[in-house]
């Protein structure tokens, strides 16, 4: 008799140009917005007060544009990443449409990239998956790359092809909201008095303040988006692994290091674009998170004068300070202790 369950997709089941329409569209609530915020204790003003928000031209509070990413990501876990043995990194994001409660996304992915791994017992798949509101509205766009466990390590490895990715989102591609109008921008309320224009390029900051990663809190916020990858949840698939305990997943220390960094960002009022990224390291209950930024380059919007860019890199680090800016060894590996590297482009009142 044919299985009735889904074991998931292993490395021999993808194909370029294979096209996943993902199941179960998500419906956010304000009640995912209380919960996210209790996960990680997001400050940014403009997903905190409707008043504020409607005050620079949104309808209302838009929900965190990170929570949006991971309700479009974890739509394609099943799919994509269920068998993964860790999801690698992002480029090309670009975020679109403001996600408001009420609204429903759903993703569709295409495979755009095949490597068997040298041991034969893993590839990575690159996909690119879009996700879209209930209007069709493109509310994200990004890659990612994972790799992903083979089943049967006898079967024959596919033509390798590496996609072609940008290294970073050109300010052209970047998506403004045209309501958006920053002249009754309350710096007081936002609780942050830098400007786009007080920020320089190379300047790095330490956000200073840490947050622990609690087993508990991991398994909600996986679970709150659906995120059914088994080194997340399975102690009987991780304790036969590398590690022998399950990972936190990677995106759970994006959220992390973004609240983190309103301590020095809290200006940063939306996230227009994902450039780069990498889980330089795996996370674990019981770490401590701390964050820095460095400022890589900033844009200014064609014509706007109320509002600029910032291209950031933002640092992830465990059980440490970030005061002396943690990032590669002298071999140019990544420390130890860092776990994430990423590089985004926030909106920034000028």
């Amino acid at each position: 008799m044919a299985s009735k369950t889904n074991p998931g997709n292993y490395f021999e089941d993808f194909r370029i140009g294979q096209e996943m329409r993902h199941a179960t569209p998500r419906t956010i609530t304000t009640g995912d917005v209380a919960l996210y915020t209790g996960l990680y204790g997001s400050r940014f003003a403009v997903q905190s007060s409707d008043e504020f928000a409607r005050r620079i031209g949104f309808d209302r509070a838009p929900v965190d544009d990170f929570l949006a990413f991971h309700m479009v990501f974890g739509k394609t876990v099943p799919d994509v990443s269920l068998n993964a043995v860790a999801n690698l990194g992002y480029a090309g994001g670009v975020f679109g449409a403001p996600v408001y409660p009420g609204d429903t996304v759903s993703t569709v992915s295409t495979v755009i990239g095949l490597k068997e791994n040298s041991n034969g017992k893993s590839g990575v798949v690159y996909v690119n998956s879009i996700g879209r509101n209930q209007r069709g509205e493109m509310v994200l766009d990004y890659n990612r790359w994972v790799m992903v466990r083979k089943h049967d390590e006898s079967a024959g490895a596919p033509e390798t092809v590496l996609p072609e990715l940008p290294g970073v989102v050109a300010p052209e591609a970047l998506q403004i909201p045209k309501s958006l109008d920053l002249s009754a921008y309350d710096f007081e309320l936002a609780g942050a008095s830098h400007r786009w224009g007080e920020y320089a390029i190379g300047e790095k900051i330490d956000h200073i303040d840490g947050m622990t990663i609690e087993e508990a809190e991991h398994q909600i916020a996986t679970r709150l988006y659906q995120n059914t990858a088994k080194v997340h949840f399975d102690q009987v698939a991780a304790g036969a692994g590398r590690f022998g305990k399950r990972l936190i997943y990677g995106g759970h220390i994006i959220s992390l290091a973004r609240a983190l960094s309103f301590n020095g960002l809290g200006n940063g009022f939306r996230i227009a674009a994902i450039n780069a990224g990498a889980h330089a390291n795996p996370a674990f209950a019981g770490d401590t998170v701390f964050a820095w930024s460095e400022v890589l380059d900033k844009f200014e919007i064609p014509g706007r004068r109320d509002i600029g860019a910032l291209r950031l890199r933002l640092v992830a680090v465990r059980d440490r300070q970030a005061s002396d800016f943690p990032l590669r060894d002298a071999e140019g590996k990544y420390d130890s202790g860092v776990l994430l590297d990423f590089d985004y482009t926030v909106l920034i009142p000028r």
